[in-house]
């Protein structure tokens, strides 16, 4: 609720600061008081766009600074709007503030952090209602006529509606889970395809890692097959000779009789015998060398048709690697990947199917939540039509009729359903049922919105509701009527008024009174709380415009008494007359379970 409003630099305002009572505050004072600064004050909190005729002084600016206290609950309702902002609050407070520069330029700051103009109306959107001529159109909504029906319709509502909800989530999901599936699936399918031939070349191939480098030193062995033979067979003649006859020059030769010299004196010095081992190593290992260069001569293979075949098949490893990878193993890693991107494909076929079954199975079900959350809204809204209509028979629209029209189309589901909801005025007999706003005075207008508060009280939405000429063109009895409801919707919402008529400001918990003066070259409003004999006071001046009058301050005290009795009548907790005769009220707060 709104806790403390402080104006400053609006219209005769210089500068106020206003504290507000959980229950039923008024605001009253004479015509051209300043009250409606007040509210003006408030919608510039709200992000309305600031006039020059707003301000009491152009060159200095204005400034409007509010004090919210939030609940668990409501803290849940205004938390997103403030994430958004990156707004944290540690308290049940929340300030919020509006500055007008004097060249015009708008500052906004929530908890002390600024945030766009724009912004505000969001962070207000679950905290206050305005029912004013400058706010009828929320009642020509048609989510608003279609909420009012919901929130009237309670539980038994509410069940259904979040029954339809979930099948309606889940089978929006479903089908852009479908779309975006069907959307690609021949183009999927045209890339599998690809794939697929990608596969069957290299699973033809069956290429292994290190192939093609064992590939390559076979080829350039073939390639230089020749030259390998004739440098073989020249160094095998110099070690061992050619033929079967040993060469005299040969190395082996030579190195045999190198030996056979120095083992022949071996026994005279024992140096040479170490040196004949040493020949005798030397001799087997050039020996095993030529028994080698025989063996490689035997292996080695100029066949052609060998040749032919690691030659295509190097060039078909280097297509794969041309087409797929760079190296084998990445040629190896492509087709695992790629098989592993048309088994998706597959899948996604099963997919499709299966999600094409969901959504048939979904539509009709939530075809079903929707008819039956339409027979709810029906049943609940003839309800509502008897409830409001008695209301407004105590506001002095005793003739007014309301009808309340819930259209069923299933070919049109929404996320609320599948109901268009219009609710229609009938404001005298004789007339044709018309659409809200259409033949109705501003004033009847928010006794409507008033009729529909008070039907649903304990039901309302937001914490806070501001009613603004809700007592246009009534008076007498009916303006007691206006009161008395107006003090049964505060008995579970915060409510400001801003009124005329006496009848309605008895029954105020908080009784703020605006007054104008004048120090003789300027002209100023100020805004205090009336209790005790100056509460008196001033319904008196209201009452009769003579302050001094003694019936009228019967009169005024005999009307406290009577919302003593009413606020005795709700639940009020201590209604003990003050001197005055107004009542000491403790609100009891309560909800309606429906």
């Amino acid at each position: 609720m709104i806790e403390e409003l402080r104006i400053q630099g609006i219209g005769v305002i210089d500068e106020a600061r206003m504290e507000f009572a959980p229950g039923l505050n008024v605001i009253t004072g004479e015509t051209g008081a300043g009250k409606t600064m007040i509210l003006s004050g408030l919608e510039l909190l709200r992000g309305a766009r600031s006039e020059s005729g707003q301000l009491r002084d152009a060159g200095a600016g204005a400034e409007v600074d509010a004090v919210v206290t939030l609940d668990d609950a409501h803290r849940l309702v205004v938390a997103q709007a403030l994430d958004e902002l990156g707004v944290l609050i540690d308290d049940d407070a929340l300030i919020i503030r509006r500055t007008v520069a004097p060249q015009g330029k708008s500052r906004a700051h929530v908890a002390g952090r600024p945030v766009p103009l724009s912004a505000l109306s969001n962070v207000w959107h679950g905290l206050l209602a305005v029912h004013g001529q400058a706010d009828q159109a929320r009642l020509r909504e048609s989510t608003w006529q279609r909420e009012v029906v919901d929130r009237f319709g309670g539980k038994a509502v509410s069940d259904k509606r979040h029954a339809y909800e979930l099948a309606w989530n889940e089978l929006q999901d479903v089908r852009r889970e479908l779309l975006e599936l069907t959307d690609s699936a021949d183009e999927q399918a045209r890339a599998a395809a690809l794939l697929r031939l990608g596969i069957a070349e290299i699973d033809d191939a069956a290429p292994e890692i290190g192939e093609d480098e064992a590939l390559d030193a076979e080829a350039a062995v073939l390639v230089h097959a020749g030259a390998l033979r004739d440098a073989a067979l020249e160094v095998r003649a110099a070690l061992s000779g050619a033929g079967d006859d040993i060469d005299p020059a040969a190395v082996l030769t030579r190195l045999a009789q190198a030996r056979e010299s120095l083992e022949s004196v071996a026994d005279v010095d024992e140096r040479l015998a170490v040196l004949a081992k040493r020949v005798a190593a030397v001799t087997n290992e050039v020996v095993d060398i030529d028994a080698e260069l025989g063996d490689y001569l035997r292996s080695l293979d100029a066949d052609p048709h060998r040749q032919a075949w690691v030659e295509e098949r190097r060039g078909r490893l280097a297509s794969l690697r041309k087409s797929f990878g760079a190296t084998i193993e990445e040629v190896l890693r492509w087709r695992e990947d790629s098989a592993a991107q048309v088994s998706a494909v597959d899948n996604s076929a099963e997919r499709i199917e299966g999600l094409s079954q969901r959504e048939k199975e979904l539509s009709s079900q939530v075809e079903q939540l929707a008819r039956g959350l339409s027979e709810e809204r029906s049943r609940v809204a003839g309800e509502l039509v008897t409830a409001v209509e008695q209301e407004l028979q105590a506001l002095a629209m005793p003739d007014a009729r309301v009808v309340i029209d819930v259209e069923c189309d299933v070919a049109s589901l929404k996320s609320h359903g599948a109901d268009t909801v219009t609710v229609l005025l009938v404001p005298h007999s004789g007339a044709s049922p018309r659409p809200i706003g259409k033949g109705a005075s501003g004033g009847e207008l928010s006794r409507l919105a008033l009729a529909f508060e008070v039907a649903m009280v304990g039901d309302s939405p937001v914490p806070t509701m501001v009613f603004d000429e809700v007592d246009a063109g009534i008076g007498g009895a009916v303006a007691v009527e206006v009161g008395r409801r107006l003090s049964r919707l505060a008995s579970t919402a915060q409510v400001i008024v801003v009124t005329h008529l006496p009848q309605v400001a008895a029954f105020a918990d908080r009784h703020l009174v605006v007054t104008k003066g004048t120090d003789g070259s300027v002209t100023s409003a100020t805004v205090r709380e009336a209790e005790g004999d100056e509460r008196v006071k001033e319904l008196v001046r209201m009452l009769s415009g003579l302050e001094e009058s003694t019936t009228g301050a019967a009169h005024a005290r005999e009307l406290l008494a009577l919302a003593a009795r009413e606020h005795d009548r709700t639940g009020a907790a201590d209604d003990s007359p003050t001197p005055d005769g107004a009542p000491q009220v403790a609100r009891a707060r309560t909800s309606r379970a429906r």
